[in-house]
């Protein structure tokens, strides 16, 4: 018989090794197989990408059409749907340079409104294709621009009749009469006032981007400026007359000016902040401040208290007339020309206060039905 070789020592470890190794290898593959398990059920579902979905945008075409002759101008294409009437605007303005936008009217229908350039495009169309007439406005100013020379004419015009240049009176008249006090005290009432519209111009009116045509500065102008120079040739002249209740009517008076002068610069600060607060929408109320209460009484207090400055100035300046046939003419002409304008500023006023109060009607009814426009009672 065959004796079994025991396998020397330095063999046997080597096989103990080979089999340790393979166990352990095999031991390590079963470890990480099982972590990559527990990491996918811990991770869940795997989910694939998400798939960019490519939105189709739908523009509009602008078709704009001559109002007179509905002739077409151009077409504005590839509108999007966010832009605004300003923006086709601009297009337009591309198209036909000869038309900048603040002087471009659109109208949906032939006879309807202008379109204000805040609308969006998107709320007009009915289909892919919409149609806009168009309408030149006449070469347009801005709003700053238009009160701001409403009111300055007015300002420099009294002050050159106030210094009595020699080529508007006799220089010899007036280097001799004396001027009354109550001269002085006009020239300041009116400066005032006309420097309060310049300042809450600049300062508290918020107006818009909005242009007015040239012609109705032009229009503005020529009634303010032309009044003032009648006025003002009057008041300055070196036969001027005073009052004919002498200091107590100037006294009352000037201080009913004072008084409205200050109510209409409280109610335009507080039509201002009513406007630009950004809380919702509402008719304006009265505040702690007293000359605000007007709006318990009436819509357009601003209005109100623009009218009472004007007739308190008319009072203030009064003259009597006097023996004195050419004197006399002159007073005369004085009083009328005072009379009239203030005559005039009220049936103007009386106007746009029930412009505005038909608009606070429509969105505040509840809170003006009961209230007048710009007088108690009246209108």
């Amino acid at each position: 018989m065959h004796r079994r070789q025991k396998p020397s020592a330095p063999e046997h470890k080597r096989d103990l090794a080979a089999h340790g190794g393979a166990l352990s290898m095999s031991h390590n593959d079963t470890r990480s197989f099982f972590n990559f398990s527990q990491l996918v059920l811990s991770a869940g579902h795997l989910k694939s990408p998400p798939v960019l979905k490519h939105s189709k945008i739908t523009y509009f075409e602008v078709e704009i059409l001559d109002v007179q002759s509905k002739k077409q101008i151009c077409i504005v294409d590839k509108v999007p749907p966010s832009s605004t009437l300003l923006d086709v605007k601009h297009k337009f303005h591309k198209a036909c340079p000869q038309w900048y936008p603040s002087r471009v009217g659109l109208q949906l229908e032939r006879n309807g409104p202008y379109l204000k350039d805040s609308i969006n495009i998107q709320s007009l169309a009915v289909s892919s294709i919409i149609t806009l007439y168009f309408t030149d406005l006449g070469q347009q100013v801005g709003w700053t621009t238009f009160f701001l020379t409403e009111y300055t004419g007015p300002l420099l015009i009294y002050l050159l009749f106030y210094i009595r240049l020699s080529t508007i009176y006799d220089q010899v008249e007036s280097t001799k009469n004396f001027r009354h006090p109550v001269v002085h005290l006009a020239c300041f009432c009116h400066c005032l006032h006309y420097i309060r519209h310049l300042l809450e111009t600049l300062f508290v009116h918020k107006l818009s981007g909005g242009h007015t045509p040239l012609k109705n500065m032009i229009k503005g102008c020529a009634f303010y400026w032309g009044f003032t120079s009648w006025i003002a040739y009057y008041i300055n002249h070196p036969r001027y007359t005073p009052p004919s209740f002498g200091h107590r009517q100037v006294s009352f008076a000037a201080l009913a000016f004072l008084m409205c002068e200050a109510g209409n610069h409280f109610i335009n600060v507080t039509l201002a902040h009513q406007n630009h607060s950004g809380s919702k929408a509402c008719f304006p109320s009265p505040t702690y401040n007293p000359f605000t209460w007007l709006f318990l009484l009436v819509s357009c207090p601003n209005y109100t208290y623009e009218v009472g400055s004007w007739i308190s100035f008319t009072v203030m300046t009064q003259t009597l007339p006097e023996t004195d046939t050419e004197r006399k003419h002159m007073i005369l002409s004085f009083s009328l020309v005072v009379g009239i304008f203030a005559f005039l500023m009220v049936i103007q006023m009386s106007l746009w206060a029930q412009k505005k109060h038909k608009l606070y009607l429509k969105r505040f009814y509840p809170e003006v039905r009961r209230k007048a426009a710009m007088i108690p009672i009246i209108f």
